[in-house]
């Protein structure tokens, strides 16, 4: 079943001048979430947010992360060493390697995400914002992490703690969270299940720098929602390799 059929999508040729960013964005008449006429959830999208949040969450799917994680931790370790080295040395050892964000994980918590640092220590000195491409805050080394996603391998960490999985909607900011809440109408439902370090979103669209941005983002989380399972997660695995080796998507 495709987007369009699941969640009732509207390609537009012209977006209406009236409409509000949570209804139409860039073209796209957004009505992903089946809701009912007094605003709840359809049965069908329901049933597929309580079977992938209270059965996957609880059994096999976490289970899948901790060993998938371990074996990945000791795969990729001397790699990851090997890049926090470069950073220190790249900063003449006055900046820390590691780089901890607030994001919002399941239900709407919050936790310290863990990633290599790309940017200089002052590059939210004027507030958070978003990255570019060629954003003039990443350093050398930086730009080399985020093409092949070497700086998001401290995030197995997170799996392990439980505040992540390997695979699912990646957590936003609370600012930005917060800013697409308001603005698009259904964004909180991707809360319904732990973020992940890859997704159906960034395996099938790649970075989201804007909010028309994010409402497509938003429709590929709630298509992983909606058909969730190990079988699923295998295949964003596996589609992510390519998306690591040749650095698509990649800010």
């Amino acid at each position: 079943m495709t987007l369009e059929t699941a969640y009732n999508l509207q390609w537009l040729d012209e977006p209406s001048d009236t409409a509000s960013l949570g209804s139409e964005v860039s073209g796209v008449r957004v009505d992903p979430y089946r809701l009912t006429a007094d605003g709840t959830l359809s049965d069908t999208l329901a049933q597929g947010l309580d079977f992938c949040a209270e059965t996957l969450q609880v059994d096999g799917k976490r289970r899948f992360d901790i060993v998938v994680s371990l074996l990945l931790l000791v795969l990729t370790g001397p790699l990851l060493l090997l890049a926090m080295l470069a950073i220190w040395l790249g900063g003449l050892g006055r900046k820390p390697v590691l780089y901890r964000q607030i994001r919002v994980g399941l239900n709407g918590s919050r936790f310290s995400l863990l990633k290599l640092r790309t940017m200089r220590i002052d590059a939210e000195r004027e507030g958070p914002r978003m990255a570019a491409r060629n954003d003039a805050r990443v350093t050398r080394i930086g730009k080399l992490l985020r093409h092949s996603r070497i700086d998001e391998l401290p995030q197995l960490i997170n799996v392990l703690r439980g505040e992540m999985s390997l695979i699912g909607p990646r957590p936003e900011r609370p600012e930005f969270a917060a800013l697409y809440e308001r603005e698009i109408e259904g964004y909180v439902l991707r809360h319904s299940v732990k973020p992940g370090i890859t997704g159906l979103a960034q395996v099938s669209q790649g970075y989201a720098e804007n909010l028309p941005g994010a409402v497509i983002k938003l429709y590929h989380d709630l298509d992983y929602i909606r058909h969730c399972s190990l079988r699923t997660d295998l295949a964003i695995m596996l589609r992510t390799l390519p998306v690591v080796l040749t650095g698509w998507g990649a800010h």
